[in-house]
């Protein structure tokens, strides 16, 4: 079965099974942690493992998922980072006929049609739960939600809100935890204006993520490669700053197709005005589609983040700059 939210909150009782996956790994551990927490799972009841210990914890994984628990309660299994390369024994754990234990399996970008969501989205004693960055939209419900409903800020300023739509979004857990911090700073006056979004944003790098993101779409070589320098140096996670770039050219590709620009921060809206006129559709495609394969190697290559981020933006911000020539020509 394919889920929403709602299926989750809903069905999570009556599964054997669960598949997170997504390119926003906050919401992914997100949406796992909920799980333990509707299912009332005990510390003692939960074994977890990455899926790299798969076949050398195979007996003690089976062992825990097919026995019923000492101490009473539910169990459950969580294996995390699988790959398609794993469905076929999650596959056999999953229908055992001696299974104890919801299983929850967590995962990054998987593609459509391949071994593990065909395996849960085609069961209907599984089920298979999407988690893509957020949108401006589905931001900015997040935002007002948390804020306004749970923290009780009375009031979000337009310029505010559109500059924590700029530069959040990447990952739900960067998202709420700033969130929360911008909760605190205002929490005497009850309204959040954009000098107080400016002060607390810091912390996720804002204003060299701008110049990196912008940077590069425009084709600014040097400025893209000053601001990533500067986001590596204060320790900005490379994985990171690939699912930004993924929702940045996601944006774009929105923009280019729509032909109008979306409510931006007055910093960054020009250079993104001239990228619209250096992509078209097809080359931001591609680019999305190299974005998903970094992400990947990111993930199970071994190499450093860094010298594979850093290898990808100056190629890419030179593939910009030589666009722009092209297109004045």
């Amino acid at each position: 079965m394919k889920w929403k939210e709602s299926d989750f909150n809903s069905g999570i009782n009556s599964i054997r099974a669960v598949l997170i996956y997504g390119p926003d790994a906050g919401q992914v551990d997100e949406y796992c942690d909920r799980a333990v927490e509707k299912l009332e799972i005990e510390k003692d009841n939960l074994f977890a493992l990455d899926s790299d210990e798969l076949r050398e914890k195979q007996d003690a994984l089976f062992a825990e998922s097919c026995s019923p628990s000492m101490f009473g309660g539910r169990k459950m299994v969580m294996i995390s980072n699988a790959t398609d390369g794993d469905a076929k024994f999650i596959s056999d754990l999953v229908n055992h006929s001696g299974l104890c234990a919801t299983v929850v399996v967590a995962a990054g970008d998987l593609r459509a049609g391949g071994g593990l969501r065909a395996l849960f989205e085609g069961a209907d004693n599984m089920a298979a739960l999407a988690c893509y960055t957020d949108d401006a939209r589905s931001l900015a419900t997040l935002i007002r939600r948390e804020l306004s409903a749970s923290a009780g800020i009375q009031q979000i300023t337009p310029d505010a809100m559109a500059y924590m739509t700029t530069h959040l979004g990447g990952d739900r857990g960067i998202t709420r935890g700033f969130l929360a911090k911008i909760a605190l700073y205002v929490d005497d006056k009850k309204i959040v204006e954009l000098d107080d979004v400016e002060k607390c944003l810091p912390d996720t790098g804002a204003a060299n993520t701008d110049d990196f993101l912008y940077s590069l779409t425009a084709g600014h070589i040097q400025q893209t490669m000053t601001a990533l320098d500067r986001l590596l140096y204060d320790n900005a996670d490379p994985n990171m700053l690939v699912r930004m770039l993924d929702m940045h050219f996601k944006k774009l590709l929105t923009a280019v197709v729509e032909g109008q620009l979306p409510r931006l921060f007055w910093k960054v809206a020009e250079k993104f005005n001239q990228a619209m006129k250096i992509w078209s559709e097809s080359e931001i495609v591609a680019v999305l589609r190299r974005l998903n394969e970094l992400e990947r190697q990111l993930r199970t290559t071994g190499m450093p983040g860094e010298i594979l981020l850093r290898d990808f933006s100056l190629k890419l911000a030179m593939r910009a700059a030589k666009l722009a020539v092209k297109r004045r020509k």
